[in-house]
């Protein structure tokens, strides 16, 4: 649902029925010309094509392991899972049963590999039938193309029950629906609490002697290169990293704050090689992390899983729960908020892999097991279908009202 005049947006809701029938609400969140569209993304036949595809196979994409050993170089294929009759070298996260394989080279120690990227393989699932459905006249068909706008009046503020009218401030452990929110002018506006209105002095004084760490993917990345634009103190420290993917740390010493971004651990797809030797699965860091009520940790991962069997995922999600709870054990006034994974531009883009359906599982996933913790949650997959951002990095405005949502959850 979107008014383009007034940049605001809302996500609907769809019941299916399971008899070809569906109900789509919308909530009126704002007055004014309303525009409604409902797209067909998959048929049915489609989502059991991709659901069987994707939990066929690991193979659609290889990783390549770069060891070293003094000035000597060497490039072996790696792997998710035990898949070669050659020597494997196995890196082993004990604790959560994470493994990860290489081709063992010669003459070189499993302890010398240093780096590691991704190549997409041509391996596909899908039967030639099948992939026909994915053809662009059969993906992101306008259901409703005709549909007249519809005018929304002015609400009477006095007729709204009291309950809507004094909401409770957006805190840590609240259940957001769906949709937990709505956009206009480009502001995010939540509908399920209140929102303290953050100004450059309150972020400053929030921000005192917390110490931040942002555990995930570049989605996540988005928003340690987002945080100087608007708050001028924040440094970026150098660590020494290179590439695009090293860890990257905010420093603003007269006030004691400190920000981290660290990518998650395998698997993680990039064509660039990059330094495994600062590597940790986000449950390892958790576990690493003392935590007290000035530590606020902030947790995504998804995008890079989608292209592998959902029990990887699964698995993950529940590795990382685990390291929360034992978190919660030694430190209960951390605050941990987790953001969920955004859509993508995938129609016409590698939907065997990328598709936004699989990303929607494993929303409702991670939407289930971390549902009785005592969390944050910003519901990225709902802003970015609110703005209409369907790109893996959205634009700052998006990143901006991700990082407001997290700030009203610990100032």
């Amino acid at each position: 649902m979107s008014s383009p005049a007034l940049k605001a947006g809302a996500s609907g809701k769809v019941t299916d029925f399971n008899n070809s029938t569906y109900l789509v609400t919308f909530t009126l969140f704002w007055e004014g010309q309303v525009s409604l569209s409902v797209l067909l993304i998959h048929p049915s036949e489609g989502v059991s094509a991709l659901w069987r595809a994707r939990n066929q196979g690991y193979d659609r994409i290889t990783f390549l392991g770069k060891f070293i050993n003094g000035t000597s170089q060497v490039i072996t294929k790696c792997h998710l899972v035990p898949n070669s009759n050659s020597e494997l070298c196995e890196y082993l996260y004990g604790r959560g049963q994470e493994v990860f394989y290489c081709t063992k080279p010669q003459h070189m120690p499993c302890d010398a590999l240093t780096h590691v990227s991704t190549r997409n393989q041509k391996v596909s699932y899908l039967t030639v039938k099948e992939n026909i459905l994915f053809q662009k006249s059969k993906v992101g068909v306008e259901m409703m193309k005709d549909f007249k706008h519809i005018h929304v009046s002015q609400c009477n503020i006095s007729l709204l029950p009291e309950s809507e009218n004094i909401k409770e401030k957006c805190q840590i452990g609240m259940e957001i629906p769906v949709p937990g929110g709505y956009t206009l002018q480009r502001k995010w506006i939540t509908t399920s609490c209140r929102q303290i209105q953050l100004d450059t002095n309150k972020i400053n004084g929030c921000l005192k002697g917390k110490l931040i760490y942002l555990l995930g993917d570049s989605t996540l990345r988005q928003w340690i290169e987002y945080l100087p634009k608007v708050m001028k103190t924040l440094k970026f420290f150098d660590l020494h990293g290179t590439g695009y993917f090293k860890k990257y740390l905010l420093m603003d010493a007269s006030r004691h704050t400190q920000i981290q971004w660290k990518k998650h651990s395998y698997p993680f797809l990039t064509v660039q090689f990059y330094s495994v030797i600062d590597d940790g699965y986000i449950a390892r860091e958790i576990d690493r992390i003392l935590g007290d009520r000035n530590t606020a940790i902030v947790i995504t991962f998804g995008q890079h899983f989608r292209p592998f069997p959902i029990n990887m995922f699964i698995r993950r999600a529940i590795n990382i729960r685990k390291a929360i709870e034992r978190l919660f054990l030694r430190s209960p006034d951390t605050k941990v908020i987790i953001k969920t994974e955004n859509v993508r531009e995938t129609l016409n883009t590698d939907i065997e892999r990328f598709t936004n359906f699989h990303g929607y599982i494993q929303y409702l996933i991670m939407k289930d097991i971390f549902k009785d913790l005592n969390v944050g949650v910003i519901d990225a997959w709902d802003m970015t279908i609110a703005y209409d951002a369907n790109m893996l990095h959205p634009p700052d405005y998006v990143v901006g009202n991700q990082i407001d949502m997290f700030l009203n959850y610990i100032c």
